[in-house]
Formats: C-alpha cells, sequence, structure tokens
C-alpha cells in the first residue's frame, strides 16, 4: 500500500509538471526562449516538481526489483543499484534543464547572445525553404516584414542566436548528460524488472510486455510514456484492478503463467477430474455383493453329471453362453 501510494504522487507530480510547462511553447528556438523568459518562474517551479515526481519513481521500482528478486534466483540482486540511481539522474536533468533554460532565455532577451550565422547563409536557407514549400505556403508563414524572405532571414538570424544561447548556457551540458544516464537506467530498470516480473507471475503477460516497451520508449522517446505502465502498477499495489492481483503476489513464491500449450492440455482434460463413478471399480466392471466371485470372463461352464451345462448348486445360475459362428 505505501508503495502504491509513493507511485501515485509520483504519476501526478510528473504530470504536475508538464501542465504547467505546457505556458512555455514555440514554433521555433526563438519563440521558445522568449516564452521561457515571461514564465521563468513557472519554468522552475515545473523543474522543481518533475524532479521530485522522478525521485518518487525509486519506490515502485525498487519494489518490483526485490518483488521478483524474492521469487527468482536467476536474477542478478546487483543490478539493484541501477534501479536506484536512474530516478535520480532524471531528478537531476530536470533541475539542470530548468536552469539552462531560464538562463538561455535571460541571455537571449538581453541581447547578449550572438549569431554566427551570415545573412548571405540565412537567405540562401529561406530561398531554398520557399522553393520547397511554394510561394503561397511560404508567404503565409512569414507575413510580419517587408516581403517574406526578408522575415525568413530576420527568424533564421534570431533562432540561430537562440541555439547558440541554449548551448552556451553553464547547465546545458549536465543537464543533458544526466538525462542521458537517466534514459538508459530507466530503459534496463523497467525492461530487467518487468521480465522477471511476468516470468515468475508478478505482472500479466500483457503488462510485463507493456513495461519492456515504455522502458524502450523513455531511451528513445520521452520518459513521460512510462507514466501509462506506473498508473497500472499503483492500481495493482492497492488493489484497485478489478482482477486483483495475479497469484504470485499472494503465494510469495513464483507462479508462472501457463504457456498456450498447458492451457489447451488443461482446457481438453475430461471434467470430474478423470475419476471413474463411484460404483466401478478402476477396470469399469460394477463391484459385485460381498462373497460372490466374478466369473472368468472366458471359462465356459462345468458340465453336469449328465454332461450338459447346469446351474451349480451353491451359486446363482448361470448365464447361457452363445456360440459365434
Amino acid at each position: 500500500m505505501p508503495a502504491g501510494l509513493i507511485t501515485f504522487g509520483a504519476v501526478v507530480a510528473v504530470v504536475l509538471a508538464l501542465i504547467l510547462l505546457s505556458s512555455v511553447h514555440g514554433e521555433n528556438s526563438a519563440e521558445l526562449l522568449e516564452s521561457a523568459h515571461e514564465h521563468s518562474s513557472s519554468v522552475i517551479i515545473a523543474s522543481v516538481v518533475q524532479a521530485i515526481g522522478f525521485l518518487l519513481l525509486t519506490a515502485p521500482l525498487y519494489f518490483l526489483f526485490r518483488s521478483a528478486a524474492a521469487r527468482s534466483d536467476r536474477m542478478r540482486r546487483q543490478f539493484v543499484g541501477v534501479i536506484l540511481v536512474a530516478p535520480l539522474f532524471f531528478a537531476i536533468s530536470a533541475v539542470c534543464t530548468g536552469i539552462a533554460l531560464n538562463e538561455a532565455a535571460d541571455s537571449y532577451s538581453n541581447g547578449e547572445s550572438k549569431p554566427t550565422m551570415t545573412l548571405e547563409k540565412a537567405h540562401e536557407e529561406c530561398v531554398k525553404e520557399e522553393e520547397d514549400k511554394g510561394a503561397k505556403a511560404f508567404g503565409e508563414k512569414y507575413d510580419e516584414g517587408a516581403s517574406p524572405l526578408k522575415d525568413c532571414e530576420k527568424k533564421e538570424i534570431q533562432d540561430d542566436a537562440a541555439d547558440n544561447a541554449r548551448g552556451d548556457a553553464s547547465f546545458t551540458g549536465p543537464a543533458t548528460g544526466f538525462e542521458l544516464a537517466g534514459r538508459i537506467g530507466l530503459a534496463f530498470a523497467l525492461g530487467y524488472s518487468c521480465l522477471y516480473a511476468m516470468r515468475v507471475g508478478l505482472l500479466t503477460r500483457f503488462w510485463g510486455s507493456l513495461g519492456i516497451a515504455v522502458g524502450v520508449a523513455a531511451l528513445l522517446l520521452i520518459p513521460q510514456f512510462t507514466m501509462i505502465f506506473f498508473i497500472y502498477f499503483a492500481l495493482l499495489l492497492v488493489g484497485k484492478l478489478p482482477r486483483g492481483k495475479p497469484p504470485a503476489w499472494a503465494a510469495g513464491e513464483a507462479v508462472p503463467w501457463p504457456t498456450p500449450g498447458e492451457r489447451m492440455a488443461e482446457e481438453l482434460e475430461p471434467k470430474n477430474g478423470g475419476m471413474a463413478p463411484d460404483d466401478e471399480d478402476e477396470s469399469g466392471a460394477p463391484e459385485l455383493p460381498e462373497g460372490v466371485e466374478a466369473p472368468e470372463p472366458d471359462s465356459a461352464p462345468e458340465p453336469d453329471d449328465d454332461g450338459a451345462g447346469g446351474d451349480s448348486p451353491g451359486g446363482p445360475p448361470r448365464k447361457k453362453r452363445k456360440r459365434r459362428n
């Protein structure tokens, strides 16, 4: 229950940070830095909230890893260090990114960052863009200056200055490095833990596979995609799933999911567990009264004194057998 509640808190913090950062937007680097300069307080608050959210993810990742390790001897417990440092790297990266963005926004707004692109290079880029988009679409995009071409050249130079401001920010390097380390760590932590959790029966095949997939998405795309898995995992830990927890949680040991072949064999098993009816023994023959022996199946009736078969005086009447041609 505590791990589930902490997981909910982590998801709320990460989503809240995205909402706070939604006010900072722009179609290019220059517009982004101008928006960040106007909402500098939101940038700092969002980065801190996001860092807290990533730090809280340590609890569910560690809980899932230890739960799977307790049910499988094949897991390498020394990998627990990766589980612990991956959220920490993301938290450091979030704070560094917020500081670097505000630093770059101040530098660009104050005119301290200078472009390295020449006017000739900007003109060349704009002419190429006009040829690719067409004169009509190009004119609709750049309609603020004296001409679309002049407006495009101005914005190209401004974007170059904004890119230089972001690259020259002192916290840009640490933010990029810690983010890359966090992506790799989170992808490994989710992939490794979900794989073994699925094998020992702590996660269903669907959610175990999805956990591995969102781990890869955290490496290639954005780590916020992992919130899909953590929402499910929080519901599982607090016991709010419609079908309840998988049986391995209550058993305290591995309860592997049956393979497709095992499920098919289980469905083809006869009903009543394959037991014979009560009035029959294992051979399927009916039970006889006590003291009466069953006749030999292939034995013929013994002849009487006159040579003909008949009933014995001490037992039940014998049945006549028909001869087969």
